[in-house]
């Protein structure tokens, strides 16, 4: 390789990993194990590489994430569909593993996504428990809606089925709050984070191993990773809607809920709302900036370490 910054992207499947570089043409193809892995770092760390891009896999990626931040290398985890768009706009139709690889070194250049930021351990935990909640939440609500139009022959079994559910639920939750209680890391920013009117268990015990960057990021970052952040549509003399998109939707879904329930409870977040219907706002983008205004609230709260004072977060 040449000794000039080098971009890597690396294409995960089960199986193997494909690896690609920008500038250059050299690929690689490694086993997805961990002795695969560990010859991979091994390599990059003789190499002088800016960044290395890894695409989402459904968490196939996961554990080669994590080694290569815990090797101290530089890792941006990217969502697939704005690297295929991109690899379009170049007119590259053609779709194999090799030159996925290729396509995400020269994407790692181009766009400059951002470095992933490894959560601690105890945050690893925290994350695998929301997500396993979330999973009982929705085969719960799936059943309870069941329910709603079965017939009397099958309304029991539903019904043992919804039980086991719930004390599942309940189990989840509460060793989620067992795990905050017990590290002192996760329960100084759950205390931070449920000092604001409106911020209950759920987004806090969401934001902490969601997203580690809360509190080390600007504002308009923050916004643009939940994916709450407005992005224009002008052409000319045209001026379309501004809309968000993209972003983490879990942590969207959880901060929408949030928020409806700060605009009642939280005087800075409800004053905001009242003001932007009142200038004609429609409620529903109403309450995207006042999901935008709590997200900013949280991360000045984790910055500065400071629980919530109203009259500084006017």
């Amino acid at each position: 390789m040449a000794t000039d910054k080098v971009y890597v992207g690396i294409d995960v499947s089960k199986a193997w990993l494909d690896i690609g570089f920008h500038p250059g043409q050299e690929s690689w193809r490694i086993e997805n194990t961990q002795k695969g892995i560990r010859k991979l770092i091994k390599r990059f760390q003789s190499m002088p590489i800016e960044n290395i891009v890894v695409q989402a896999t459904g968490g196939y990626e996961a554990k080669l994430v994590d080694e290569l931040s815990l090797a101290a290398l530089p890792v941006s985890r990217v969502n697939p569909g704005r690297v295929r768009k991109f690899a379009q706009g170049l007119n590259w139709f053609a779709k194999t593993d090799k030159i996925d690889a290729k396509v995400l070194a020269l994407f790692g250049e181009k766009a400059q996504p951002r470095r992933v930021l490894l959560p601690s351990a105890a945050q690893k935990r925290l994350s695998a428990l929301l997500k396993r909640r979330k999973q009982v939440l929705d085969m719960l609500t799936a059943e309870q809606n069941r329910r709603e139009l079965a017939e009397k022959d099958v309304q029991a079994s539903i019904e043992k089925v919804i039980q086991v559910l719930k004390r599942q639920l309940e189990d989840l939750e509460g060793q989620i709050q067992d795990l905050i209680e017990k590290t002192p890391e996760l329960k100084q920013k759950q205390d931070l984070l449920q000092s604001v009117p409106g911020v209950g268990p759920v987004l806090s015990a969401t934001l902490i191993p969601q997203v580690p960057e809360l509190g080390k990021r600007a504002r308009k970052e923050i916004a643009a990773l939940a994916g709450v952040a407005p992005f224009n549509h002008d052409s000319g003399k045209k001026h379309g809607k501004r809309m968000i998109q993209g972003g983490r939707p879990f942590i969207r879904h959880v901060l929408y809920m949030a928020t409806i329930s700060a605009t009642r409870f939280n005087p800075v977040i409800k004053a905001m709302y009242q003001r932007l219907l009142t200038a004609g706002k429609q409620k529903k983008v109403a309450i995207v900036a006042c999901m935008r205004k709590l997200l900013t609230i949280l991360n000045a709260i984790i910055r500065t370490q400071t629980l919530w004072q109203p009259a500084l977060s006017s």
